[in-house]
């Protein structure tokens, strides 16, 4: 049986980068119409855009409810 080449670097916790956090879609349609939280619900370009996202993008479940909408 053939040994398996090892991998040098799996202790080594330099060798890998650290993991980023980049905004979500929803974040950077927030940040667009410059809402802020207490804006969200009334906000018409916001709740379209949640019409057409919400089974393909990560909205909220507060704001989905706060529209009606349900998730399939």
């Amino acid at each position: 049986m053939a040994l398996r080449p090892r991998n040098r670097f799996f202790t080594n916790p330099g060798c890998y980068k650290p993991v980023v956090r980049t905004a979500g879609s929803f974040d950077q349609v927030v940040e667009e119409l410059h809402l802020t939280p207490s804006d969200y619900f009334a906000s018409a370009e916001l709740r379209e855009w949640v019409r057409r996202n919400k089974d393909q993008r990560y909205v909220p479940t507060e704001i989905l409810e706060a529209f009606g909408f349900v998730v399939e």
